[in-house]
């Protein structure tokens, strides 16, 4: 049957797996994109279209394939026009992980069974409409009903953390936390450079003239966030830099950029050394774990870019050699004693193996698995991109380590992507079992499917 109850299940023991130790654990949603701010306002939406396509890039992306006018997209159409026209495009994305998380949203959430496609997309319109109109699918329910216990939203240095504080004013059965997120403070080429380091000066109430400014900020506003419950740091790159430079030499590099000078990849990737090398070491002193994205080639399209922005549904997954540059700046935070916990993900799977053999360069004894290969993400986050990157874990390095799934959504139904996750762990592990690859001890295998589910994350955050 149609994504029913055994879904991708496909062995007895993935059954067992998912439904003795899986299905029943809480959710670390350890790196999302929630708005704190919707959240503490609690909001419930008009209607599905809302609930689902307002800033969903994914959803987006797929209708652009299909020929889909912009106005259905990002434009200003009906919501129920776009429903529609998200509906039809559904129908064709066999193989694509929308048309799984889609359903699994509508059976989990609206109690819809019926596949979504253009002949079903009015009636489901309404059903879901009537759901939301005497539900209750305001996001902190949503969140709540979902059994996740940590929401850990990604943060500007500069943002004051207001609704972080009154939402953990309230006794709520989840936490929201948040992530500091230095991006705009390392992309010294990026337009608005400027006018952000300003901004991060008052936000530190410092005057920034120098490299070392720029850093003293950075560590006023992380103490900061810790203090406001933050354990994780984000870090985004198309690839990680590694090019030292005296600080002669960066001063000149952050004064050219502050006059509006574009400088060098070169000198950028200087800067950004510098930069990052001052914060892992804060990261470690703080007890944080630093997460890096590597792979996404952004804003691909400048002509949609002057008219949308950024993550508008417009970047792919990028090419560039990671392996040394990557290396070279583990190893030179390890010499210093300043390397603190660390997920690597990458966005482009010819790097699954470079990173997971980069694992074990750089672990110690100070956390199990202290240096983690991220799950599956973004244009990897695919039944094939998940199941490869717990492959490659598995055959080299700790998959009983793993510190599991995450949402990286802007979206308050998206947790229906941790269920999608955990049948295929089940999927995979059910596999090895039944072909005698793994002994089956039930209370070894229980703490492996739970720890990845959920206990992992909460002991390696210290949440």
């Amino acid at each position: 049957m149609f994504m029913d109850k055994n879904f991708l299940l496909n062995t007895e023991s993935a059954k067992r797996l998912y439904f003795d130790f899986a299905e029943k654990m809480p959710i670390c949603d350890y790196h999302c994109h929630l708005s704190p701010k919707e959240i503490f306002e609690n909001k419930a939406p008009e209607n599905i279209s809302q609930l689902w396509l307002a800033g969903d890039h994914y959803k987006w992306r797929a209708m652009r394939s299909c020929g889909i006018e912009e106005k259905y997209c990002t434009g200003n159409a009906s919501d129920r026009e776009k429903f529609l026209a998200f509906a039809k495009t559904l129908q064709y994305c066999i193989g694509n992980p929308l048309y799984h998380w889609a359903h699994l949203e509508l059976q989990r959430y609206f109690g819809i069974d019926t596949p979504l496609n253009a002949k079903t997309a009015e009636e489901i319109y309404e059903r879901a409409n009537k759901a939301i109109a005497e539900g209750d699918f305001r996001p902190q329910s949503l969140i709540a009903n979902s059994n996740v216990k940590f929401v850990c939203t990604t943060d500007d240095p500069i943002d004051d953390l207001k609704y972080h504080k009154l939402l953990n004013e309230r006794k709520l059965p989840f936490r929201v936390l948040p992530s500091f997120r230095p991006d705009k403070a390392l992309n010294i080429n990026a337009d608005g450079f400027i006018e952000y380091i300003n901004e991060l000066g008052k936000a530190a109430d410092i005057e920034i003239g120098s490299v070392a400014d720029v850093v003293d900020a950075l560590y006023r506003r992380a103490e900061y966030f810790a203090k406001c419950g933050c354990k994780i740091s984000d870090q985004a790159f198309e690839y990680v830099p590694y090019e030292r430079a005296d600080n002669e030499e960066l001063n000149d590099i952050f004064a050219r950029a502050m006059l509006g000078e574009k400088v060098s990849r070169r000198d950028e990737d200087k800067y950004k050394t510098a930069i990052m090398l001052t914060l892992g070491a804060k990261y470690k002193m703080l007890g944080w774990t630093m997460e890096i994205h590597i792979g996404a080639m952004r804003n691909n399209s400048s002509v949609m870019f002057e008219k949308l922005g950024a993550d508008t549904g417009f970047d792919s997954v990028g090419d560039c050699e990671i392996a040394k540059p990557l290396s070279r700046f583990l190893n030179a935070l390890e010499m210093l004693c300043a390397l603190p916990k660390t997920i690597l993900f990458n966005l482009n799977d010819k790097d699954n193996t470079v990173l997971a053999t980069m694992l074990g360069n750089f672990q110690s004894a100070e956390a199990e698995s202290k240096i983690q290969f991220g799950p599956a993400w973004w244009f990897l986050d695919t039944m094939d991109g998940m199941t490869a990157q717990l492959k490659s874990l598995g055959n080299l390095g700790v998959l009983g380590k793993f510190v599991g799934m995450e949402t990286d959504s802007r979206s308050f139904t998206s947790y229906a992507r941790h269920e999608y996750f955990r049948r295929i762990l089940c999927r995979l592990l059910g596999q090895w079992i039944e072909e005698g690859m793994y002994a089956y001890d039930e209370d070894i295998v229980k703490e492996i499917v739970e720890g990845i589910c959920y206990n992992n994350a909460v002991k390696y955050f210290d949440f």
